[in-house]
């Protein structure tokens, strides 16, 4: 082959590997980064990780409408949440809630604290670790706090689904709950998420249960640190406030932390009381 044949091929191949490369580069930024997840974080051995769960996608969306869930919302007079959901205590009281366990490693030191200070909760409790811990379920009842159902697995997109798979879960949640706690009175129901759509609110009205919402969210769930979670907590709560935290779905060491901190300043600002299990 002559020298210019040569220089010809070598210049053609060039070419196409210039081409191949920008191709590869513009089909790897088409593609979305993926954060990485960190597994350092110690929980619990074998306890759900719930803040982790993402929504899944194989069930169809619900129009959105601007509120929690889709769809238009009912109205009325006391209904100041997404779907009537509850989120003041309905006096000048404050009420703290905790969401995802029982967790054998969290729930005890919460309870621990919250006896400590003579404070009574609510706890909203996912159904299959009541079934898997139903000493923790007795001890809170034994000690006076509230228990809310919480779904039987903390799916997100539990609202999206059948009325029928609906009652099923918050049925069977409950039947967890009285099966290690007879006494049990279970009048409220809270949705993972927050995510609450008509047919979740319609379910609760027939099954007896009131939609229970919130007004303070420190974002525990993202382990942000006690500093924050206090200061959020202190900063946000007023008379009448559901304060949203979580005694399981991963590591809970910062909320244990910033509530030992915090219950003596709520305690000075205001009462603190379970969610009435009562007429609501």
């Amino acid at each position: 082959m002559s020298g210019g044949a040569l220089r010809a091929t070598g210049l053609a191949a060039a070419v196409i590997a210039g081409i191949l490369a920008s191709a590869f580069a513009l089909g790897r930024s088409l593609v979305p980064e993926r954060h990485p997840v960190d597994g350092s974080v110690a929980t619990s051995t074998g306890a759900p990780h719930y803040a982790d769960q993402p929504p899944s996608s194989d069930v169809p969306a619900t129009p959105d409408t601007g509120r929690p869930g889709g769809g238009e919302a009912p109205s009325g007079p006391d209904e100041s949440g997404p779907y009537g959901a509850r989120t003041a205590t309905g006096s000048a009281r404050v009420a703290l809630t905790f969401d995802d366990g029982p967790d054998p490693r969290w729930t005890p030191q919460v309870l621990a604290l919250l006896d400590q200070y003579g404070v009574k909760a609510t706890f909203c409790v996912v159904g299959e670790n009541a079934e898997s811990q139903p000493d923790l379920i007795r001890s809170i009842v034994a000690e006076g706090h509230t228990i809310c159902n919480h779904s039987w697995r903390h799916d997100v997109d539990l609202g999206k689904r059948s009325p029928a798979t609906i009652r099923a879960d918050l049925l069977r949640t409950n039947d967890a709950i009285l099966a290690a706690a007879p006494d049990a009175r279970i009048a409220y129901y809270r949705q993972p998420g927050g995510a609450w759509t008509r047919p979740v609110a319609s379910i609760c009205a027939e099954l007896g249960l009131v939609p229970l919402h919130w007004s303070v969210d420190p974002s525990d769930w993202k382990t942000p640190g006690p500093a924050v979670i206090e200061a959020t907590v202190r900063a946000q709560t007023g008379p009448g406030a559901i304060v949203l935290m979580h005694d399981a779905g991963g590591d809970r060491s910062g909320t244990v932390t910033a509530l030992q901190r915090l219950l003596p300043d709520l305690l000075a600002r205001f009462q603190l009381e379970p969610m009435p299990t009562g007429a609501p």
